[in-house]
């Protein structure tokens, strides 16, 4: 049989595992938007029995030989043929020795650690989340230790699972150089920085003005509405089941419309990059394997490279005082713009400022990293949360609930979190890329967000599925990650916005 055969039975078993992925993911979706408490952990159980449907799938002996034929052997294969297999290859041989039982038992302990987390930050009691905590670091360490492949620590293995090449020391230096030019930058407008009103900004707003608002932005990002869902959910975050079923969640707060307009950008820019990848990716089974990084980086470019910039608020503010005048009838144009970037340390990550956030990440990312790999226990997260945001950030922690229980991806795995920072970076250094090839702000300005998402789609989307997070940097831009374009953005903003000398 010619590779080319040996592809179609390929893709065959690929039809039907994506088939109970998707199902996996309505289900999931619904636990986390409209399901009862009390019917969560069934939920959870449905999820994995569906799981176990994939596990058997891709671990027969079939679908093994298939895969390892055509890695060993993919003349006639389609340069995206051929990473398929590759990315195939890899993934099975992280999971090539874990049992179906095993499996299992993730699935279902990940599952219940949702509805955990839940009650635990309702009750602001972390000790209520913690025993789910312990039990999947537990099973994620015995399933990094069934691999063939050794790492030099177990979060080594995670890290390179959401970055494909990312470490440790990697890492490191990478936070070390953030917080080597943003904290001083922070303590500069703390002293010198002049005042911006922001008396507005905790009005009242009411939830049917902010959604109505909501999916205005997603159709000026450019969103396929006849493909898109919009609903709200207690941790905002997209998914999609192929291009035509994308969709985005949401949390309204009525006294903070700000942190809506920014989470519905953010979420509006994940989605942009799941309906916008190439035919051949979607036919092929090659689109979404991207990494976080990648990702994170364009749901953070039109959070706020885009969102929050002077051009985006002056095109949007006719239309946000045409929904929501009566309210903010008094608030000008600069003082929105203002306001949408106050830098304040704060408790929150989702509703951070600009400039702060990559701290909040990078707090994260030291205690993922220590519990991971054993140096901490996880009773000892709160105490060290609360510790590291007064250290980092200057700010006392009042409740589990505003601290070590406000972010969901614990229930989910780890290894994430540096993801976010990593998409700051690598948008900075897009958006330099782009400024020399045309005006990116003047095209705002004027509501030309379809000469951007052109762009990004030529450029960017085409190629993420398809490369390592340092080949795509280097086909944008010509060079590897470089931290300087996000800190110089970070500095000459910041700089002009709070009139420092």
């Amino acid at each position: 049989m010619d590779n080319v055969k040996k592809f179609k039975q390929l893709k065959k078993i690929l039809d039907e595992v994506d088939a109970y992925g998707r199902c996996i993911g309505k289900v999931d979706f619904d636990m986390q938007c409209c399901a009862p408490p009390d019917g969560m952990e069934r939920a959870g159980e449905d999820m994995a029995v569906l799981g176990k449907q994939i596990h058997k799938l891709t671990h027969s002996p079939r679908y093994v030989r298939l895969v390892c034929e055509l890695h060993e052997d993919g003349e006639g294969l389609t340069p995206v043929q051929k990473k398929v297999v590759e990315h195939l290859y890899e993934d099975w041989l992280k999971t090539c020795n874990q049992s179906p039982k095993f499996a299992y038992e993730m699935d279902v302990a990940f599952a219940k650690a949702y509805g955990e987390w839940l009650s635990a930050k309702k009750a602001s009691d972390f000790s209520m989340f913690a025993p789910s905590l312990r039990k999947t670091v537990d099973l994620t360490r015995k399933a990094i230790d069934l691999r063939d492949r050794k790492y030099p620590t177990y979060y080594t293995a995670c890290l390179d699972d959401h970055e494909k090449g990312g470490s440790e020391p990697q890492l490191d230096a990478f936070f070390g150089a953030l917080k080597e030019r943003i904290v001083p930058l922070i303590r500069r407008i703390q002293a010198e920085g002049k005042p911006i009103r922001e008396d507005f900004l905790t009005r009242p707003c009411p939830v049917s003005r902010q959604e109505e608002f909501s999916r205005y932005l997603l159709e000026l990002e450019g969103l396929k509405k006849s493909a898109l869902v919009l609903m709200t959910t207690e941790h905002p975050f997209t998914t999609n089941f192929g291009p035509q079923d994308v969709r985005v969640t949401t949390h309204y707060y009525e006294e903070s419309f700000v942190s809506n307009i920014c989470t519905t950008l953010h979420e509006g820019g994940h989605a942009l990059f799941m309906q916008n990848e190439p035919e051949e990716f979607y036919a092929e089974h090659a689109d979404d394997s991207m990494t976080n990084g990648m990702h994170e980086c364009i749901s953070r470019f039109y959070e706020n490279l885009i969102g929050r910039s002077e051009a985006f608020v002056r095109f949007v503010y006719p239309k946000f005082m045409e929904i929501a005048g009566d309210i903010f009838g008094d608030v000008s144009e600069r003082e929105l713009y203002e306001a949408m970037n106050i830098s304040r340390p704060g408790l929150n990550r989702c509703d951070s400022d600009e400039l702060t956030y990559s701290l909040h990440v990078m707090i994260r990312y030291e205690l993922e990293k220590a519990f991971i790999n054993g140096n901490i226990s996880v009773d000892e997260i709160p105490g060290l949360w609360n510790a590291k945001y007064k250290e980092y950030l200057g700010v006392d922690v009042p409740n589990d609930a505003e601290g070590c229980l406000q972010d969901v991806h614990w229930t989910m795995d780890y290894g994430y979190f540096p993801s976010y920072a990593l998409g700051n970076a690598y948008g900075a250094q897009i958006l330099s890329t782009m400024l020399k090839e045309f005006d990116v702000y003047a095209a705002v300005e004027k509501g030309g967000f379809d000469r951007i998402l052109s762009w990004l789609k030529e450029r960017v989307f085409s190629i993420a599925s398809v490369s390592t997070p340092d080949e795509w940097i280097r086909a944008i831009t010509g060079e590897s990650l470089n931290t300087d374009y996000y800190l110089d953005y970070l500095e000459k903003k910041f700089t002009a916005l709070y009139g420092l000398k």
